[in-house]
């Protein structure tokens, strides 16, 4: 097992541990997880998060410490290609899509292996992702699942609105587009975070899924808050000076639907 470090603070060090989950590399921050790497105490609920394109699963600490002292399990797992499965190829944006379909199919291989550990709670269970992982993440809710919650941050599921970037694949696009195959959504609460200037994915395409999961009565619980100017690159991720804000919102929502 890899010693924990890449700028991971001190603080959620002494809770986490490298994990491989049916071949993918995951970060495990467990409120449980004490010093000696035990586990103390009971089963957790848990998010499985998935961060966005030439990111890696130790990206923004600060969220597993919030949700870790809510008493929150989080997994975040390395997208193919990327951190300890890097591949410079398949991190280019014109195979966006290639990586997210793997990701999304790789996801209940890696729950199955989660769960086998013992450490989570099975029946709080929430999924989410920022950018490209976000896109996994809704390809994956649009089949049948045993997820309680989901958060995203600066995706999209209505692809139609990427058709001028150049992880747009209009054969994989069209078979994977989450708005086009809302009929296996099953309504569970639903956090999105967005920057409404975002240079890379378009808040529009993320109006629209919202309103298409309200229009099917397929909105339960859903939140959509839009940041304006951040000073985030490209305005994309990260939120800028609304970061904090941004986590405290994701936490609360976890804590709501997760622990209540």
């Amino acid at each position: 097992m890899p010693e924990l470090g890449g700028g991971l603070p001190a603080s959620v060090r002494e809770r986490a541990r490298f994990e491989s989950f049916a071949g993918v590399p995951a970060l495990v921050v467990h409120p449980g997880f004490a010093s000696d790497g035990a586990l103390h105490g009971e089963r957790a609920p848990v998010l499985l998060w998935m961060h966005g394109r030439t990111a890696n699963k130790e990206l923004d600490p600060g969220r597993f410490l919030r949700l870790m002292r809510a008493g929150i399990a989080t997994v975040s797992v390395d997208l193919p290609g990327h951190g300890a499965r890097h591949d410079d190829a398949l991190q280019q944006p014109e195979r966006t899509l290639e990586f997210v379909e793997q990701m999304a199919r790789e996801i209940d291989a890696v729950v199955e292996a989660m769960l086998a550990t013992g450490w989570f709670d099975d029946t709080r269970m929430a999924i989410g992702g920022m950018s490209a992982g976000g896109m996994s993440t809704l390809i994956r809710l649009c089949s049948a699942h045993s997820f309680r919650a989901a958060c995203v941050e600066c995706t999209t599921g209505s692809f139609a609105w990427q058709r001028n970037r150049a992880m747009y694949d209009a054969q994989r696009a069209t078979r994977l587009d989450p708005i086009q195959h809302l009929d296996g959504w099953r309504a569970i609460p639903l956090l999105v975070l967005h920057n409404e200037l975002d240079a890379w994915v378009a808040v529009d395409g993320q109006r629209e899924f919202v309103e298409s999961l309200r229009a099917r009565g397929l909105a339960k619980d859903v939140e959509m808050h839009e940041y304006g100017e951040t000073g985030a690159p490209y305005e994309h991720s990260g939120f800028g000076r609304f970061a904090s804000d941004a986590k405290d919102r994701q936490t609360n929502f976890l804590v709501k639907h997760l622990r209540a």
